[in-house]
């Protein structure tokens, strides 16, 4: 049976993938990382109170996936609730390049 995963688990993978980010991107996780919070997602979130939301940039959002066990990124138009469900099973190193090359590419 799935159970939420706790903030305690969720700092620990928080904490490895940290360790795998530097310069650019470890300054861009710095910039953008918010203290987790959960947030309300109603395709497949409600089961577990909503998915933990880990950084904030624009109206983009990065956020922890417990039934996928991934991070992802999902717009929202209103804070405390991610618009679109996302089921990567992506670590954060990964997720946050793809955020930060979006951002580039914008320029």
């Amino acid at each position: 049976m799935w159970t939420p995963i706790s903030l305690k688990e969720l700092e620990e993978w928080l904490s490895r993938g940290e360790l795998k980010l530097e310069g650019a991107l470890l300054n861009f996780w710095k910039l953008i990382k918010i203290q987790p919070q959960k947030w309300q997602e109603t395709s497949y979130g409600d089961e577990g109170g909503g998915f933990w939301v880990v950084a904030i940039f624009g109206n983009s959002v990065i956020f922890y996936n417990d039934i996928e066990d991934g991070f992802n990124i999902s717009s929202y138009e209103t804070y405390g609730r991610i618009s679109e469900y996302a089921c990567e099973q992506s670590e954060l190193n990964w997720i946050l390049e793809r955020l930060y090359n979006e951002v580039k590419l914008d320029k």
